[in-house]
């Protein structure tokens, strides 16, 4: 059986995070995820020319009284932010120990915990199965367990693609949010292209580039038989220092692209490992956002 998603432990260090986001707002630092839109909340912002229609109730009866000329008060209100978590949930995702989508959901489970507990919105996208499927949107701190079901639900299989997932999400979307990709990116399809798109469309990007220890210093050697785990392919090698030295070079490539893709668009990059625990995972995602 796999382990909660969310531990006592676990909570506890995510309320210290919590706690720490909360006196870099109070500091006037970056802080938190709330979009601004205009409204009526109580930040007074501009004065404009009543119109025929307008609310009375937005009239300034004092600016009216000195000028003569009825005007109307906006407001800045605070609207919350739907943060939309893709999960890789391919047949890849069941490699490693822990395995990678065990690191992906449980950073998951703890992104939605903060972002819950801040009043904003959360979505689950599973891509998994033939498919990549949106949840129901979920706000406020009760709806944490339905999240994590949500979660706990995802099981490993198909050869969903990241992109199209992501493709999804972002299509499906009513307004920009922070979109969060939590995957091992081992995918032929075009995923930073669609991560481009994302950003255009006004998404916070978040990566989460998570990779088995297995992966990153893999210690194979000698003859071997690799099986694809989402075709089920199998291909007979001898992985010897070159082949490995190759590997190691497009694993490389892969970690620059997205790196290159998160410093040039004002994304956020951040590489896991599945031994790591998951609260050092969330701390570098905080870090990096607030810097």
């Amino acid at each position: 059986m796999n382990p909660p998603l969310l531990t006592p432990e676990f909570v506890r260090e995510l309320e210290t995070l919590r706690s720490f986001l909360r006196a870099r707002a109070r500091s006037g630092g970056a802080g938190g995820t709330t979009a601004r839109r205009h409204g009526r909340g109580a930040e007074f912002e501009q004065h404009r020319p009543y119109a025929a229609g307008d609310d009375v109730g937005r009239l300034d009866w004092l600016a009216f009284a000195r000028t003569g000329q009825p005007v109307s008060k906006e407001h800045r209100a605070d609207e919350d932010t739907i943060v939309r978590l893709v999960v890789d949930g391919s047949a890849s995702s069941a490699f490693g120990s822990p395995r990678k989508l065990d690191m992906a959901a449980r950073v998951a489970a703890g992104l939605s915990y903060l972002s819950l507990s801040d009043g904003n919105r959360v979505e689950v996208v599973a891509a998994s199965g033939a498919s990549a499927r949106a949840m129901p949107i979920h706000r406020g701190r009760p709806s944490l367990g339905v999240v994590l079901k949500e979660l706990s639900a995802i099981v490993p299989s198909g050869e969903v693609r990241i992109a199209s997932a992501l493709s999804h999400a972002v299509a499906a979307s009513e307004r920009p949010g922070a979109l969060v990709a939590l995957s091992d990116f081992l995918d032929d399809g075009p995923v930073v292209d669609t991560l481009r798109r994302a950003r255009h469309a006004g998404h916070d990007v978040t990566l989460v580039h998570v990779l088995s220890r297995e992966e990153t210093s893999p210690e194979l050697g000698g003859d071997v038989a690799l099986v694809d785990s989402e075709t089920g392919e199998t291909v007979d090698v001898t992985l010897d220092a070159e082949m490995l030295a190759a590997y190691q070079r497009r694993l490389g490539a892969l970690c620059e692209d997205l790196e290159s893709f998160a410093r040039h668009s004002g994304a956020l990059y951040v590489r896991a490992t599945t031994d790591e625990q998951p609260a050092a995972v969330i701390r570098r995602v905080i870090a990096r956002g607030a810097a």
